[in-house]
């Protein structure tokens, strides 16, 4: 269930040893059409009231809101949320390593299977360059962030989030269109409600496809449906999920900067590392869309992201997802804001023009945490035997720093572990 990083990386990694059947809630991906000057006249016409607006105007991109009012996204389509993600590759496994789980294999793997690179700078913007330079020379230890992307294909047109439209970010289609070319099976537009639990094993799956409910028998099933349906789904099944949802919230810094903008440069195209958080150069495009405060036009808009690891307090395990920041999220938060200040200050950013962002999400995870006893079985022991999880849902805390390098690592030891168990 699921064709995101973790459910496209297990497929193609089973294809060929298993009759692999992937279930897609979502449709095909395309890339959102609209233009900026189209969009922005959106904005301007006070049409756009709600983020969750969102997915009628561009489907694959699904925004729901928590009890505590922040809006969550997550991919619905097929290739799941990296096709809306900026494409980043970090490799941030030291949580799992502290439980004795080695993904050394795995991400030599991925190392000579997806264009991984860090060799972008040559191309930046002078307003990036002058960015980097002044992070360095505070001392915040600013490096290039490794990408998903072919840079010779790139236009650098700033929409990596609305989909690339020149094919030069990779997604977890290309894994899933392997594991078709292996024999595996494609049904998209097909969500999955519950897996059928026998005894001690899982039977199958219970879905809605084409309008009808259906049932998939299946000898090993992969629940890899993300950090926020993966818990659900188990929760309907009868399975109590054993874990805190964390999210990763996100909240951008932007102030007006001749030269800035979306357009022009890549997102994200540096990171520096903090205690607790991140900083990047983003736009932030449901703020920028959907908060009052943010003005248009996007062109000349300079936004420095804060994203947080944040504390495992929620569940997505009902109806409703619970999630809400703790004081100490909160409090690191403020801490992320203060630096952005200091930073667009320093440049040359007037005050008068700053303007926080809408708090968002969209790396959830953590509500089937595996622990050190799972360590060799990748496998929590209470779920049922035959029964696996391949997504977010599996690391033990918020990483505070993009996902899925390391959650395609992990989907590809799970993937073994299966193979092995077969």
């Amino acid at each position: 269930m699921g064709s995101g990083a973790g459910g496209a990386a297990i497929a193609r990694e089973l294809a060929g040893s298993f009759d692999v059947t992937i279930l897609e809630e979502g449709r095909p991906f395309r890339p959102l059409s609209f233009t900026m000057p189209f969009m922005e006249t959106l904005k301007g016409s006070g049409m756009l009231l709600d983020e969750r607006m969102t997915g009628a105007l561009f489907p694959p991109m699904r925004i729901r809101r928590s009890t505590g009012g922040m809006a969550l996204v997550s991919g619905r389509c097929v290739g799941g949320t990296t096709t809306i993600s900026a494409g980043n590759a970090l490799r941030m496994d030291h949580d799992l390593k502290d439980i004795g789980i080695d993904l050394d294999r795995e991400f030599e793997q991925l190392s000579r299977e997806v264009p991984v690179s860090d060799d972008h700078a040559q191309g930046w913007r002078s307003d990036t360059r002058d960015l980097f330079a002044l992070c360095r020379g505070m001392g915040l230890s600013p490096r290039p962030t490794p990408k998903l992307i072919d840079f010779r294909k790139c236009g650098r047109c700033g929409r990596c989030i609305l989909g690339c439209p020149t094919g030069a970010k990779w997604d977890a289609r290309a894994f899933v269109r392997q594991a078709v070319e292996k024999g595996s099976r494609l049904v998209d537009r097909c969500r999955a409600e519950k897996v059928q639990v026998e005894g001690k094993r899982a039977a199958g799956v219970w879905a809605v496809h084409a309008g009808r409910r259906r049932f998939f028998p299946a000898d090993v099933v992969v629940v890899a449906a993300g950090g926020l349906d993966t818990p659900a789904i188990l929760t309907r099944s009868g399975i109590p999920s054993d874990g805190g949802l964390f999210v990763d919230p996100v909240l951008c810094l932007s102030g007006r900067w001749d030269g800035a903008g979306p357009q022009g440069e890549i997102s994200m195209p540096f990171v520096i590392q903090r205690d607790g958080y991140i900083l990047s150069p983003y736009f932030d495009y449901l703020s920028y869309f959907y908060n009052r405060r943010w003005r248009r036009p996007g062109a000349g808009t300079l936004s420095l992201m804060v994203k947080l690891a944040d504390s495992g307090e929620g569940s997505a395990a009902q109806r409703r997802i619970r999630k809400g920041l703790t004081a100490r999220d909160k409090a690191k938060l403020d801490e992320g804001i203060r630096v952005c200040r200091d930073i667009l200050l320093r440049l040359g950013v007037k005050e008068s023009s700053l303007v926080p962002g809408t708090v968002n999400a969209g790396h959830p995870g953590g509500m089937v945490a595996l622990h050190a006893a799972d360590a060799l079985s990748l496998h929590p022991s209470w779920l049922p035997a035959n029964l696996y999880v391949s997504d977010a849902s599996l690391l033990p805390r918020s990483i505070g720093n993009p996902p899925i390098l390391t959650v395609m690592a992990l989907a590809l030891a799970v993937g073994n572990r299966v193979k092995e168990a077969a």
